[in-house]
This record gives structure tokens, C-alpha cells and sequence, in this order.
């Protein structure tokens, strides 16, 4: 059977349809066409923060190379508890759209509802945590004395507020297990625009506002964030999406919570081995100066603007696997996941060839700095050689998630990142004296392992029979 063409013109029909969320069955018709419509305004969400994150490294770096370290320590503990909202919020995902995908909308609220209650407990216990103790968090994490002086405010302020990031992530992954991904994309642009924004104002002090340094992009960042959240609480409450949600919804359900819970452990337990290994990372990277360290920082930012898209499509097929394993559709669900993996392994193998040929060039942009510049130039090229094979591996990855099987990836991420990834990063580094190139090549070579066990586990099928 082969694959129509598709013109122009319906092309850009459907991305109308799909940024304005016109389309939410996902379960029935053309494959490809559901992939497009859940992909489009995820790559666009995710794209929106990539584009943050650049705008937002390009203002720090005008500060000082300091700055730019302190965010990147800071970004590497905070990935921490990135790893705890992503963790629930794969769970909302993930039942939430097998809930969607069976009709079962009152299930999908009270999951949706128990996964806020959760976000919101561990945030304030984080926050009240990283408000006390930031300067020993930075200093453990490595920072000097001068450092830690001119960036303890952006560690406070961004770990303290850390219930904007915790609810951001998490409701805009109920939107997206309900298919209502235009939604999370447009309060990713709402809560990213305001941080361009006031990002310039609150760092340099532009007009009345007071000059703040690095800690006014922490400010400008919660301010951005929380005003996003307000607007997805009121995108539940007066029923705009598929999901609605009254304020005496908002009750504990032990039953709903506790699944949850089993769930997302999973998927916490994944992404704290995941980004605790890349904590590990920063501290080795830590030992080799800051201006290695910034340019590192920067390489990272740069890639997020790729691997945030690319982050996009393999939302998309964790929700066709979710929503298709409800309708009892396996088979579909499948061949969801390996037609979203093709698309992403040609978008990635694109980039990676910018990424090789102008690395250096794309870091200059950035900071002027040499030291700086050819480390994070270094970093980009490295990392990009495995991009084709991240595609594949995210992709499938979060399809295990989607089907709510967060166990699996799980012992991926064990093997290849805590097995593999920090014990070659440290060999490479010290012992055998490649010194951080030792930590980029660490950092493929384990993506790649990943991407391997990805596909192998995920061909077994057992994912098909995992109930939520």
C-alpha cells in the first residue's frame, strides 16, 4: 500500500487545524495525519522553550561568565526536581489518555485533579528547601566564593519558586494525554513571552525596574511561568479543553492518588537517574574551570533547541500510545510509534549536520570568549554525532511511558547513564586525561547505548499488556 503525497495547501490546512486544536480523535482514520496533528503544536510548545532558553543564556552571558555558570549549576540541580514533575506528569499522561481513550472523561478529571494535589505538595517542600540552603547548594555543586556572591539570588529564587515549573509541567501533560496539545502550546508561548520580556528588564534594569544581574532572570522566569499556570488553572475550571474541572474536585482521592503514585514512580526513578547523572557531569566539568564550565552551559542551551522539538514529536507518540491502548488498538499504537521515529531520526540527522559544521560559530554568538567557544563548539559537535540515535530513543522511550509502563525505561536509564555514562565520563576525564572532551564523549556514547535497549525491550511487546 503506498502513502498519498500530501499538497501544500492541505498541509497547511491541517497545521491550522492542528495549532488551533480542531482535531482531538487520535484513535480512528490516518496514522499520519494524528502524528501531525499531536506533533505540530508540541514541537511548537516545546521550540517555545527551547527559544527561551537561548534568549535567555544570550542575556546572562552579557553579565558576566560567572553568571552563566551559576546558571548552569543551578539548571543541573533543578533538573532534579525537572525529574519529579516530569515523573508525574508522564503518569497524568500516560492515564489520563488511556482514560480519554476508553471515554472515560470523570476518570481522566479525578487523575487529572490527584496530579495537581501531588505537584503542588512536593513543590512547596522543594522550594522551602532551595530558599533556605542555596548558597550550600551551589557550593556543594562546586561554584567559588565569588560565584556563589554574585549568584546565590538566581539559585534562590529559581528553586524557591520551583511550583511554577512543577504545575507548568504537569497540566500541560494532562492537556496533552486529553490531545488537547494546541492548549499546552499556547500556554508555553504565554509563560516563555513574558520571561523574553521582563528577562531584559529585571537583569539590566531597563526603565523603572531595579537592576538585578543573574537573579532578575530567576524573578522574570517564576513571573512568566506563574502567570502561565493561572492561565491553565482557568483553562480547567471554566472548561475550555476536553478535561474540566470544578474547585470541589479539588479532594483527595486515595485511590486515584495512589495509582498515580505507583505510576509515576517509575517515571520519577527514570528521570532522577537520568538528570542525576548529568548533575555528576556538571560537578566533573565543574573541576576544569568556568569558563569550560560556561561554555558547556552554552552547548547544552543550544542543543535544547532541537531536542525540545524533537522532545515534541515523542510527546506525541507517548499520547497515540496511551489513547490507542485504551480504544484496545495495539497494533496501531505501535506502528505510531516507529512512523514517529522515522520523522524524528530525519529531522535530528538534518541538524546534526549544522551542529558539525558550524558548532563554534553558533557558541560565538553567545560569548566571545576562547576558552569558552572552543569547549562548547567541542561539546556541540560531539554530541550532535549521536543525535539520529537520540531520535529513535526518545521516541521510543516515551512510548513505553505513554503506555504507562515507566519501569522499563527506567532500567534503560540505569544501565546507560549510572552503569555506563558517569563511570567512562570520570575515566575519560581524569584518569585518561581527555579531560571534558572525556565527558562529551561519555555523554553520546551512552545515549546511543540507550537507544539500543530502547528498541531491543520495546520490540518484545510487553508494553502492549501493561495496565493503568
Amino acid at each position: 500500500m503506498t502513502t498519498q503525497p500530501i499538497s501544500i495547501k492541505k498541509l497547511f490546512r491541517y497545521f491550522i487545524i492542528a495549532v488551533t486544536g480542531k482535531e482531538t480523535e487520535f484513535t480512528t482514520g490516518s496514522i499520519r495525519k494524528a502524528i501531525f496533528m499531536l506533533s505540530v503544536p508540541m514541537i511548537l510548545e516545546m521550540l517555545m522553550e527551547s527559544i527561551f532558553a537561548l534568549v535567555d543564556i544570550a542575556y546572562v552571558s552579557q553579565v558576566s561568565v560567572n553568571a552563566v555558570a551559576t546558571v548552569g549549576l543551578t539548571e543541573s540541580v533543578i533538573t532534579l526536581i525537572y525529574a519529579v514533575a516530569i515523573g508525574l506528569s508522564m503518569a497524568a499522561t500516560a492515564v489520563v489518555a488511556r482514560r480519554v481513550g476508553a471515554k472515560d472523561i470523570k476518570g481522566a478529571r479525578e487523575a487529572a485533579v490527584q496530579a495537581i494535589l501531588l505537584g503542588i505538595a512536593v513543590a512547596l517542600i522543594v522550594g522551602l528547601f532551595g530558599f533556605l540552603f542555596h548558597k550550600e547548594i551551589l557550593a556543594l555543586m562546586g561554584a567559588q566564593p565569588d560565584l556563589i556572591a554574585e549568584g546565590a539570588g538566581y539559585t534562590k529564587w529559581l528553586i524557591g519558586g520551583n511550583i511554577t515549573i512543577m504545575l507548568l509541567f504537569l497540566i500541560n501533560a494532562i492537556f496533552r494525554g486529553a490531545g488537547d496539545a494546541s492548549i499546552a502550546m499556547w500556554t508555553l508561548v504565554l509563560s516563555n513571552g513574558l520571561n523574553i520580556i521582563l528577562d531584559p528588564l529585571f537583569i539590566f534594569g531597563w526603565g523603572p525596574f531595579p537592576e538585578l544581574g543573574v537573579m532578575g532572570a530567576a524573578i522574570a522566569t517564576n513571573i512568566g511561568r506563574g502567570t502561565a499556570v493561572l492561565f491553565q488553572l482557568g483553562i480547567l475550571l471554566f472548561g475550555w479543553g476536553r478535561i474540566r474541572i470544578a474547585f470541589h474536585d479539588f479532594m483527595v482521592n486515595t485511590k486515584v492518588m495512589l495509582n498515580l503514585i505507583k505510576v509515576s514512580l517509575g517515571g520519577i526513578a527514570q528521570f532522577l537517574i537520568g538528570t542525576s547523572s548529568w548533575v555528576f557531569l556538571m560537578r566533573i566539568i565543574a573541576e576544569f574551570g568556568s569558563e569550560v564550565l560556561a561554555g558547556y552551559t552554552i552547548a547544552i542551551r543550544v542543543m535544547l533547541f532541537t531536542l525540545m522539538p524533537s522532545w515534541g514529536m515523542s510527546n506525541a507518540a507517548a499520547t497515540l500510545v496511551g489513547q490507542n491502548l485504551g480504544a484496545q488498538q495495539p497494533d496501531r499504537a505501535e506502528s505510531s510509534v516507529w512512523k514517529t521515529g522515522k520523522y524524528n531520526a530525519l529531522f535530528m540527522g538534518l541538524v546534526s549536520l549544522i551542529y558539525l559544521f558550524f558548532a563554534k560559530e553558533i557558541v560565538g554568538w553567545f560569548n566571545d570568549n576562547t576558552v569558552v567557544v572552543e569547549n562548547g563548539g567541542l561539546c556541540l559537535q560531539i554530541i550532535a554525532a549521536g543525535y539520529i540515535f537520540y531520535a529513535y530513543g526518545m521516541v521510543v522511550t516515551q512510548a513505553f511511558n505513554g503506555s504507562g509502563d515507566t519501569r522499563t525505561p527506567t532500567k534503560i536509564n540505569f544501565i546507560s547513564f549510572w552503569m555506563f555514562q558517569l563511570p567512562v565520563a570520570y575515566a575519560l576525564a581524569f584518569l585518561f586525561d581527555f579531560g571534558a572532551t572525556g565527558v562529551f564523549i561519555a555523554i553520546t556514547t551512552a545515549e546511543i547505548l540507550l537507544a539500543v535497549l530502547a528498541i531491543v525491550w520495546f520490540k518484545r511487546g510487553k508494553w502492549k499488556s501493561f495496565e493503568v
